[in-house]
């Protein structure tokens, strides 16, 4: 516990408090639109760094740096390139995702498929996602706990007062422009510490090239093509889907500032995924006894990089959790308050309402999540299936409602149902250290969806418009028939 890193540690929190409670005020939020989708008036820099913040998140600077400080950085390439890959194909799908401008992932759903599919799709994102927002509670209070004199719980408390501040006050005005302040400060230190580090203590290139274990610098670095697929499918299919990027894509002042956005988002993973790579793979034999997990957080409490640096390393990965943390609870109200609350018959979609019941359903949120997170540790941990989970059960139904005609109702349910089950079953049998079980359930989910749409739909009928006006039959229309 450093003084300096205290100090680091405060001065970013009360800026954040500030923020939050600048953007809290009546007049800057002043409905339900204003709350989930800011307003839809984001420039294209805030727009590019809540993007960055909400998806490069303790994932990538713990899980990660894992993954490269155990296999390498030609394999962590491969390992980020889910993110570079699918960041490009969100460019091209920016402008469409922006004039649709849904407020959910469901909410899109149900325009093609209908009420079934917004039900199930609803359940999947909320159990993954309440899930996610636990690990963030948990993850930031184990760093506060490294940082400061507070034990884990209760610096688990204080990152869960944190988050759930930043979200319920001025929802995404208040998260996306926190985000963009977080994503300063993640730059400045990863980039800080990555020149501190290269120059003093590696060497340069030169010397990270000597010094890197011979068995790391393979293409693959021990692992097999196909658990390497395992690897980098996750990351590609949750950023084409996940309910975060297309929430903020619609929350873009225009179609051009979403598209420009993405350009911006690219730039910046990039930097800070390659960053990430030289970092944690310098760390191998910089640190060659320390957790794999604490690749480059570990860096911070040794000689090797000074104290301020050090500090907003460590401010810089809470920023992080606290950016990931406070999206999720955001994105999880989204689903409570219009695919659920407003989905009863005679509900009205009034946004005075909107607004107040999306606070509410944010601090519920936060209180299930911290729940979790301290009495069903066995559950927190099966929501680290989440990110293929989402990947595997709801991605492919959100391509195939904007851009598959075909698609029918049913196909998108089989697809969901085969996608979820294919997921845990495999998970659970034990095997999924050896191949990832996004392998294994993408492909199903995906046949289940292709085959039942054909089968319940004939081509002469498709007259519908790709995540517009539904043409086939549903599953409550055909039971009506």
């Amino acid at each position: 516990m450093q003084p300096v890193h205290i100090l680091i540690l405060v001065g970013y929190i009360l800026l954040m408090v500030l923020v939050g409670a600048w953007f809290s005020r009546r007049k800057t939020v002043a409905d339900g639109e204003d709350f989930m989708l800011a307003g839809r008036s984001l420039p294209a820099p805030v727009l590019a760094g809540t993007l960055l913040a909400t998806f490069v998140g303790s994932g990538s600077i713990i899980g990660g740096a894992s993954f490269v400080y155990t296999y390498g950085p030609v394999a962590g390439i491969f390992f980020f390139a889910g993110t570079v890959v699918g960041i490009v194909c969100l460019y091209f799908m920016a402008t469409k995702v922006r004039r649709l401008s849904h407020h959910t992932i469901p909410e899109m759903l149900e325009a093609r498929f209908g009420k079934v599919v917004r039900v199930i799709a609803t359940v999947i994102i909320l159990v993954a996602f309440v899930g996610i927002t636990a690990y963030q509670f948990t993850g930031a209070g184990s760093i506060l706990s490294i940082i400061t004199p507070l034990s884990a719980a209760q610096g688990t408390i204080v990152a869960a007062v944190l988050i759930t501040f930043l979200a319920l006050g001025g929802g995404l005005k208040s998260v996306a422009w926190t985000d963009f302040i977080s994503v300063i400060v993640i730059v400045f230190a990863l980039v800080g510490t990555l020149a501190v580090v290269f120059i003093a203590d590696v060497g340069g290139i030169g010397g990270y090239v000597d010094r890197l274990d011979p068995a790391l610098t393979s293409l693959t670095g021990t692992l097999t093509p196909v658990q390497l697929l395992g690897y980098f499918l996750p990351l590609f299919l949750l950023i084409l889907g996940d309910q975060n990027m297309h929430q903020r894509l619609a929350a873009g002042r225009n179609e051009g500032a979403a598209r420009k956005a993405t350009i911006g988002f690219f730039v910046g993973a990039v930097l800070l995924l390659g960053t990430i790579i030289l970092l944690a793979s310098s760390s191998s034999f910089l640190l060659p006894d320390i957790e794999p997990g604490q690749a480059i957080l570990g860096l911070a409490g040794t000689d090797l990089v000074p104290l301020g640096i050090g500090g907003l390393l460590l401010a810089g990965a809470l920023a992080l959790i606290v950016t990931t943390g406070s999206s999720y609870l955001l994105t999880c109200s989204g689903n409570i308050v219009y695919d659920l609350v407003f989905q009863r018959r005679g509900s009205s979609r009034d946004p005075q309402k909107a607004l107040k019941l999306g606070r509410w359903a944010v601090l519920a949120v936060a209180v299930f999540a911290y729940v979790m997170g301290q009495f069903f540790p066995s559950v927190l941990a099966l929501q680290m299936y989440a990110y293929t989970m989402y990947g595997v059960a709801i991605t492919p139904v959100v391509l195939a409602a904007l851009f598959w005609k075909r698609a029918t109702s049913w196909g998108a349910i089989a697809g969901m149902v085969v996608g979820g089950i294919a997921t845990v079953v495999w998970q659970s049998s034990g095997r999924a250290a050896e191949i990832n079980a996004v392998v294994i359930a993408l492909p199903l989910a995906v046949t289940a969806l292709v085959i039942v749409s054909l089968a319940t739909r004939r081509p002469a009928e498709d007259n519908g418009d790709a995540a517009g006006t539904p043409s086939s039959p549903r599953p409550q229309e055909t039971e009506a028939r």
